[in-house]
Order: structure tokens, then sequence, then C-alpha cells
């Protein structure tokens, strides 16, 4: 048995080396006048049906039939490749027993997997001139003669990405191939790949264009397939329901008049297809468009759009995809009213609570010096007092009565602010002189207190950036503005230590504008108390001082300093004290 199977690996090493000389040999043969007569005749029958889209199984039938009917007593085979498996499958056989070609249907590609099993695996054609001595043919023997089949010969069918099949020719006795039957076997297997690479194109593209319908007919969202023109030459089934139209009635119509643009998005199809030259790399647009549905109903949509170049590149549609959003932004409309109506009731709420905080606040800070009032008003009526008592008791009324008409001078400044009819004339006014007004004025009151007022001095940072030729001209109401620096410098000085200085100037912060700074040497502001600067009767603490006020003059000097077109900052120098900065328009004297 052994000895057997030596001589049959002989018989086929010595076949394997008469292959590749017949095959040398072959390369100088031609096949004769009838022959090439009968072969281009068969070869223009399978191309005819190769470009009427016959399928595949007809066209290689076709084609194994031919190279039968050419070499007499053969029975011919093609297998398809399976390139995931490695697997050879049933392509075309039609005079071999159904009984053996499902046997080898699903044959794996190897080197002794027959005939067309090895000449897949080796990519060069593969002769068994004795099936039953072949050392390949060893696990298919029994397969083959009982049908009669003595000789094997195969093949590789190479397609455009490498081998794509087999193909075979079978005898009823031991036979090697004549170099004609070699060739006619050539110009057959190539015959064969063009089948195959046509399948294989033509497959792909109808599976495309099915995928393509499908996904074009069944999507959910509205689809159209434009020409360059706008013109809808195709739409689907989506579109046609949340427009309310039938097909009939859209097709033709420019799709810029069944769905509008809206306001700033007019024109994108237009700009998408207007340079057809094939050179410009086009990206898809996208814009919000509206649209009305047949019942009267205003449609909101979210619009995609991409150009479908040809094989030349040059545009031959607008493929566009219409998304109905009316329920998300009617969503949209909902949330943000109630949001809007949200902020509305916490803004009431918010100006209720601090109208009921003002009036209380209001209603102690009267009543402190009302009661003052009164009680002197009293004691002066009721009581025969001597004249150095009679004279505190009017001074402590006049100081109540003073108090009382500046926090109502300041209640009606608000008030006029806040509803816009507190009168501003607006004019330029010359800082250096106001400053030096200013400053005389509260001159007793920063000497009663011990402070020092005077201009910055060298290196102050209300002097850096400072122009060489002065602060300049402020545009301001001049009285404002004067009421403004008082309440400053007075705070400055009222809050300041014994010993302790409040600096005033001015300087350039700007190309338009000049800031004048007030700086002081006192205690300064906790940070935590920061955020309570502008609140109405709102001391920071102050109320258990010495010191009169009612907390309204920093708010009504940010709101007259914010009505003549200025800003007015609070902030904690570095070393100590506060620093309070105005900045406003310059004004131009050209």
């Amino acid at each position: 048995m052994r000895a057997n199977e030596v001589a049959a690996d002989t018989v086929a090493n010595d076949l394997v080396a008469a292959d590749i000389v017949a095959s040398d040999t072959g390369a100088s043969f031609d096949l004769d006048h009838a022959d090439s007569l009968d072969l281009l005749r068969r070869q223009t029958s399978v191309l005819e049906l190769i470009s009427a889209g016959t399928p595949l199984a007809e066209v290689l039938t076709c084609v194994a039939v031919a190279l039968e009917e050419l070499i007499e007593g053969s029975r011919c085979s093609i297998l398809l490749l399976d390139p995931a498996t490695a697997t050879l499958h049933h392509g075309a056989a039609p005079s071999l027993p159904i009984a053996y070609s499902a046997r080898i249907d699903g044959l794996p590609v190897g080197p002794q997997e027959g005939s067309c099993g090895a000449a897949a695996y080796l990519g060069t054609p593969v002769v068994a001139a004795d099936i039953r001595v072949d050392a390949r043919w060893q696990r298919f023997r029994d397969v083959a003669t009982p049908h009669g089949m003595r000789s094997c010969w195969s093949s590789p069918i190479q397609g455009r990405t490498g081998i794509v099949g087999t193909f075979a020719v079978y005898h009823d006795h031991p036979h090697r191939p004549p170099l004609r039957e070699r060739r006619l076997v050539d110009r057959f297997t190539h015959l064969a790949s063009v089948a195959i690479d046509h399948a294989g194109l033509f497959g792909a593209l109808a599976e495309s264009e099915d995928r393509f319908r499908r996904a074009f007919e069944d999507n959910a969202v509205g689809m159209v397939l434009a020409g360059v023109d706008g013109r809808m030459v195709r739409v689907n089934r989506a579109l046609r329901d949340m427009l309310g139209r039938t097909e009939s009635q859209l097709l033709g119509c420019p799709l810029d008049e069944v769905v509008r643009p809206t306001a700033g998005t007019a024109g994108q199809l237009e700009r998408l297809a207007r340079d057809r030259a094939g050179s410009v790399h086009y990206e898809a647009v996208h814009y919000e468009a509206v649209a009305r549905h047949t019942d009267g109903r205003t449609i909101d949509l979210a619009v995609a759009a991409s150009v479908v170049s040809g094989a030349d590149g040059v545009p031959v549609n607008l493929s566009v995809n219409l998304l109905d959003i009316t329920q998300r932004r009617a969503a949209e409309r909902e949330r943000r009213a109630r949001r809007e109506a949200e902020v509305a009731r916490a803004a009431a709420e918010a100006a209720s609570r601090a109208k009921s905080e003002f009036v209380a606040a209001l209603n102690h800070e009267l009543r402190t010096p009302l009661q003052a009032i009164t009680g002197f008003t009293e004691l002066l009526r009721t009581l025969d007092l001597p004249p150095d008592r009679r004279q505190a008791a009017l001074k402590h009324i006049d100081a109540a009565t003073e108090h009382v008409l500046s926090m109502a001078d300041d209640l009606l400044d608000i008030a006029k602010i806040e509803a816009g009819a507190l009168p501003i004339r607006v004019e330029p006014v010359e800082l250096c002189g106001l400053l030096d007004e200013v400053l005389a004025l509260l001159a007793p009151l920063a000497a009663a207190h011990d402070v020092i007022l005077r201009p910055p001095v060298l290196g102050s940072p209300v002097l850096a950036n400072t122009a060489p030729a002065g602060p300049g001209t402020v545009c301001a109401d001049r009285r404002r503005l004067r009421q403004v620096l008082i309440n400053l410098v007075t705070n400055g000085v009222r809050y300041n230590r014994a010993g302790g200085w409040v600096e005033v100037g001015a300087k350039e912060s700007g190309a338009s504008t000049v800031t004048v700074a007030v700086r002081d040497s006192g205690r300064g502001i906790p940070a935590e108390m920061m955020s309570r600067l502008f609140t109405p009767f709102d001391r920071l603490g102050a109320e258990c001082s010495a010191e009169p006020g009612a907390g309204l003059g920093l708010v009504v000097a940010r709101a007259l300093t914010q009505a003549m077109g200025g800003t007015l900052e609070i902030r904690n120098a570095a070393e100590a004290g506060t620093t309070a900065e105005i900045t406003l328009p310059a004004a131009s004297l050209g």
C-alpha cells in the first residue's frame, strides 16, 4: 500500500513538471482559423448575455457548454471562490452528475484538495491525468470514479481582485490536455473571469441601488432628489405624507417654492450647486425652512442638502433631507415661555420683598428723626427751658429735619432716575475747578475728623497713567457730578481714622474716558459686605457708629453716575482703605 502511495506521489510530481513544460510550450501555439471563428462566435454570444444582464449562473453555463462543444468528450465545471471561508462553490456544471456537483460544493482550497482546490491554492493550472493515481485526489477518488471521471485539469480564474474561481475540464479516460485545449481553456477562463467580475460589479450596483431605494422610500425623514436647478425629480413617501401632497403635485416643482427657507438662510441650494465645473469640494449645507401642509398647518423643517456628483465629478443632483421639527420648536417655545414666566414671577416676588424691606427700612429711618423732632418740640412747648438748653433742642430739631429732608431728596432722586424723569443736563465739565470746589467745601468736615484732604501723591494709584496735561474735561451734569463727589469724599472722611487722609484726583483711563478716583486711608470694607454696597438703607454696620446717614448715598451716587453715561466702582485698596472710581466720557473741546 505504501509503495502505491509513493508511486502516486512520483506520478503527481511528474505531472506538475509536465504541466509547466506544456504551459511554456503552449505560449507560441495559436488556434487555427476554424477554431478562431468558432471561438469568436461563442465569445460574442457570451458577451451579449453579459451585456443584457443575464444571471451569472446562465452565463457560466453558456461558457461551459461552449467549451464542451469545442473539446470532444469533455465535461466542464466552474467553481466560485468564497474568500471569506476559502472554499469553492458550484457555479456551473451542465454535464456533470448532480450528485457529484453536490459532493464537491464547498471544496476547501489547499494543495491536496483535488485539481480545483490545488489550482485555487497554487494560482496555476493543475493537471490530474489519471485521478486514480494522483495524490491530490486521494480524498475525492471514491467520489469521482463512480461517475466515470478519470482525468481532471483545472485552471484558476483570475479576476480584478485576485483568484475568483476555477475552471475544470473532466474526461472519462486518462487524459493530458494538448496545446489546443489549453489555449481554448485560457480563452474561456478569461471569459468566465469577465462574467464573474461583471456580475460582482453589477450585483454590487444592484444591491447599492436597492439599498438606496429602500433607504430613500422607507425613510421616516422626508427626502428629495432634485436637479441642480433645484426642481424635484424624486420624493419619498415621508415627504408626501408630511406635506399632504401626491408625487405628481411635487415632481418638477422648485424645492424652494414648496419648502421656503427662513430669514437669513435663503439661497442655500443655489449656492450649493452654483459651481458645476467639478473642481470644487462640495460640503453639505444645513438651514431651517418652513412648509405649508394642504390643511393649512405650518411645518417647521431642518434641511440638510448635499451634492450628488456624476462619474466626471460634475454635480448631477441635489440630495435633500427634511426633518419635521414643528413639535420640537413648539416645545422650545413652551419651555422658553415657562422660563420667562418663572423669571417674571421671581422678579415680581423679589420686587415685592424689596418693596416690603424698603418700606420697613424707610419706616425705621423716618421714625428716628421724627421722634426726635416730636420729643424736642414737646419739650419746648411744655417746659420753660433755659436759653442754652432751648438752643440745643432747636439744633436737634434742625438736624433731624435736615436728615428727613436729605432722605426725601435722595428718595426722590432715586424714584426719578428709575422712572427716567430725572433732568440731566450733560455738558463739558472742567474737572480741576470742580475738584478744588469740592475739597474746599468739605475742608471743615475733614478738619473736624482730623483727616487731610489732598491731591494724589507721587506714585499713588490715582496718578497712574495720568496724562501730562492733566485730567481734562468730562461730559456730565456739573451739579449732579458735584453731588456724587461730595457724597464719596464725605464717606471717605467720616469713615476714616484720626490722622488719616483722602486723595482726590483724575486720570485719563482710555482714549475716550476719564476716571475720577477718591481714595482714603480708612479701615476699608469687609469683603463679605462688598455685595451689599448699593443696597438701600444698608449702612454695612455703620448704624452703630456716631456718624449720621441713611444708607442711600452710594445708591444715589451710582444711579446719578449711570444717568450721566458713566460707571461707579468701589473696591478695597491693596494696602488699606477704600477707592471709589467714577469713569465718565471725555469731552472733546476741539
